[in-house]
This record gives structure tokens, sequence and C-alpha cells, in this order.
């Protein structure tokens, strides 16, 4: 028996007329039925926030008040660990081993920081202007409104826990929009903020797909600003409705992130690193190493090599604790995948491993699709240009520096790359020059809540994490006082009355 799931708005789970069946792409079997939000509960909801802003407690609460609240719906994340680690991967098909020390820890641990952080980020800043009238300023940050934030279905509790955990650090109240396909462990968040006891209102979660509320969430002059994590083509869309009302937008779209492998790197560091780049989560990442560039002396080898360990990449259900790739979300995304991968070797790409649906009892009537490498890829290919969001690699070789370089800043996009040498003056030196918004030495995939990420180009604008992010969610004010020693301030000069 399928499991029902609520909206939560004004401080109350509703349900709705309409459903929808919520599937396991690793079997196909629905697991469970979720509300449908329609015009009522749209409006329900941005009037609930509207109200908790203008006039609830929540903005209004000391942060010493405002902080114990964020720990609790840490701790309630930390105590439900297990289960929403079960919900994840069951609803979006990752791996439970990923799920379990990464996603949910990792949520936990946002509210945790912006809680114990969130005084220090707010300090007011006092500027000494004028020695002559002995003017200051004292520039002060204060919650922007009302908020919507927009989670996407690859990280659904982790970006969700981004997202709020800065918008109510800041004092804002907010209404969530989970993916459509993946809203389970975000209603399950809205239980242990519930429980938590925050103040009706503060936060609204509702569900349906993006073409129903979209337009309805993000034109409603209620709405201050938007944050949107997601694909290039929603996120215009997006941007479209905005207009329609100013309101502050932050967007974290789409990229086409580049590895470059010079001749000097650690090579086992470098393939066994650059695999969990490209396969984890299935390759759906924003950030997957998806365009891996590699000096043209140890390209054999690095082919050899990685190709090598993608064949052993286990494939399986996501509960299973040994399963290394899940399935993908869905059957819509696994046949844009595919149709990527024919369309490159038709363009003259080597299909090294992988491109094939796996076979098998265990793979019927999930959405797998094998690790597939790439090589002999051009520039000219549209795998090289476009955001696959499966896991695909492409390999490709450079004779230079500066051939590298020009390869990797060939895009669109400009979200993250990452640079393997043992060279750390080059290595720095390189990072200055690639065009992307978080640059990965000798590593890959570290997000850290004290730095911001973010980045450049068609990968969109706004940060998320650390300080610089958490700012995003406040507006700016600025008070100056003039302390002139007669009280009376030059401007009251000016016409002789």
């Amino acid at each position: 028996m399928a499991d029902d799931y609520s909206l939560f708005i004004n401080g109350k789970f509703k349900e709705t007329r309409e459903k929808q069946k919520v599937i396991n792409p690793s079997n196909g079997e629905v697991i469970a039925q979720v509300s449908v939000a329609g015009t009522p509960e749209i409006e329900e909801a941005l009037q609930a926030a509207r109200d908790a802003f203008d006039n609830g407690p929540w903005p209004r609460l000391s942060l010493k008040e405002r902080k114990e609240f964020l720990l609790k719906i840490s701790q309630g994340i930390f105590d439900h660990a297990s289960e929403l680690a079960g919900i994840e991967s069951q609803n979006t098909g990752k791996p439970i081993k990923e799920a379990t020390f990464m996603d949910i820890p990792s949520a936990a641990k946002t509210f945790e920081h912006f809680a114990n952080n969130l005084e220090k980020y707010l300090e007011a800043e006092k500027i000494e202007i004028s020695a002559e009238t002995k003017a200051g300023a004292k520039l002060t940050r204060e919650p922007i409104g009302v908020v919507v934030l927009i989670v996407p279905w690859n990280y659904p509790l982790l970006i969700a826990s981004w997202k709020m955990a800065q918008a109510l650090a800041a004092g804002n109240t907010l209404i969530l929009k989970p993916s459509s396909l993946t809203p389970l462990s975000v209603l399950e968040l809205a239980k242990i903020i519930d429980a938590a006891g925050l103040p009706k209102g503060a936060v609204n979660i509702i569900n349906g797909s993006g073409s129903q509320l979209g337009e309805a969430l993000c034109s409603d002059r209620r709405i201050d600003m938007i944050s949107f994590t997601g694909s290039n083509e929603v996120g215009k869309q997006i941007v479209n409705y905005a207009s329609q009302a100013v309101k502050k937008l932050t967007m974290e779209l789409g990229g086409k992130s580049a590895a470059i492998v010079l001749k000097d790197a650690d090579l086992e560091v470098a393939v066994n690193s650059l695999l969990c780049a490209i396969f984890l989560n299935q390759g759906q990442m924003c950030t997957a190493m998806s365009r891996i560039f590699v000096e043209d002396s140890i390209y054999e080898k690095f082919i050899a090599d990685f190709t090598a360990k993608a064949k052993r990449i286990k494939l399986g259900n996501s509960l299973d604790f040994e399963t290394q790739i899940g399935p993908l979300v869905s059957e819509t995304q696994r046949k844009k995948v595919i149709a990527y991968v024919e369309k490159a070797v038709k363009q003259g790409a080597k299909l090294l491993c992988g491109g094939k649906i796996p076979v098998g009892q265990d793979f019927k009537n999930g959405f797998f699709f094998e690790p597939t490498v790439l090589g002999s890829i051009l520039s000219e290919m549209a795998i090289f240009k476009e955001e696959v969001f499966g896991p695909v690699a492409c390999l490709s070789k450079f004779s230079g520096i500066e051939e590298a370089i020009k390869l990797a800043n060939c895009s669109e996009f400009g979200l993250a790359a990452s640079l393997w040498t043992k060279d750390t003056a080059l290595a720095e030196d390189l990072s200055n020059r690639l065009n992307a918004g978080t640059i990965w030495v000798n590593t890959y995939g570290m997000f850290y809540n004290e730095l911001p990420y973010g980045g450049f180009k068609q990968s969109g604008f706004g940060k998320e994490l650390g300080r610089e992010g958490f700012l995003e969610y406040t507006r700016l004010k600025n008070m100056v006082l003039d302390r002139s020693e007669s009280g009376k301030p030059l401007v009251s000069y000016w016409y002789g009355f």
C-alpha cells in the first residue's frame, strides 16, 4: 500500500482531491501518492507566507530564538536519518550508501551551520564617512521578505535544506516547491519542521508540476525573491514570469564542467576521483565532470584505466548497500541520455564502454543505464556542448596548456572545473584562467557550508552557502547619521532660512 503525503500550508497538513503517483525508479513501482496543489492551495500558501512575514513572529524573533528553531530542525533530520535516507533512495534512485553518508547528514549540518553563524553573518558594519561633519553610516542586513524556493529532483532534500536554512536564518518566510518527481523527502522534512514548532506560515511546502505552479508563484507581487536550482530552459521561464513584478532572483542552472588532467598528475588518484566526478548520483549532477581533457602523453593509459574501472562499477537496486550506480530518475531521463549517446557515436565519438540498458531480471522494470565512456570527443559535437545529466563521460586529449584552457572554457556554462596536477603553483595560475565559479584542485565535489557556490555565464547568477550565499537572502539597509557638533548638518544652511 502506497503512503499518502499531504501539502504543508500555514502550519497544517492539507490533503487535496487531486493526487499524483510517485514511482520508485529501481523497479517502476508506486511508492506514494502525493496531494497536488491547485489554485486554492497556491493562494493559501501565498497569503500565509505574506501574512507570516508582515504580521507574524518569525521575522521578529531574536536571533537566539531563531537559532534554536534551526537547531531543532537539524537535530530532527539527524534523528530521522535512516528513514530519510531510505525515502530519498527509493524516490530518486540514488544508492542508499550515498543518501546515508552524503545527502542526509549534509542536510542536517547545513541547518546547524547557519544556526550557529547567523549572528556573525548578520553583524552590522559601521563606516566613518566625513571628518568634517563627523558623519557615519551603519549598514544592516534585514530579511528580504517572502521567498519562493524551487528545488530540483537530483538532490531534493539537500538542496532544499541549503535554501531553507539560509532563508529562515535570515528571517524570511517561504514557499518551497520540490520537483514533482521527487517530493517525498521534502514532505518528510515538513513533519520535522512542524514538530520543531515553527510559527505557522513561516514554512509552506506545496507540490505540483512546474507548469501548474511556476507562473502563479513566480509572477505574484507578494513574492520578494525566487531562489531556483534547475535547468536553463525552466530558468528562462522563471525570469520571464518574475519580470511581471520586480523581485530578486538567484539562479543555479546547468553545467558542462571540465576536468584537466596534466601529465604530472597522480594517475591513479585522477582516474578514481574522476570516476566519482561523473558517475556519482548516476551523473545527474550540475557539477558532473562530463568533459575530461587528458594530456596526450598519458591519454591512452588514462583511457585504459578509466574504462576498465568503469566496467566494474556495480549497478543495482538503490536500496542495496553494494550498489554503486542506481537507476536514472525516470524513463524520460533515460531516453534523453540514450539519444545523446547515439548522436555522439553518429558524429564520430568512440564508444569505449557502456551505452546500453543492462539486461537481467534485476534491471527489468527500472530505469537503468550502463556507465558509459566516450572517446575522441570534438568540440563541435552536441555532447561536448550540451548537458546530458547522466552517467556519460566524454574524454578528449590535449597537447598543451593553452589548448586545455581553450577547450575547458569553450562552453556556454561556467559552473565548475577540476585540475589534476602536482604543480600547485601552476594549478593556481590555471584556476585564474578558467571561467567557472568553483575550481577543485586534486579533488572533486567537496561542498562546504562555509564557502559560496554558484556559476558564471549560462550556469546562472547568485550564490548558495557561505556568508555570500546567506546574504543573498537579505536586503542591505544604509542608515547615515550626521554628528555635527552644532547639531546642524551642512545641508541645513543650503538655502539659509
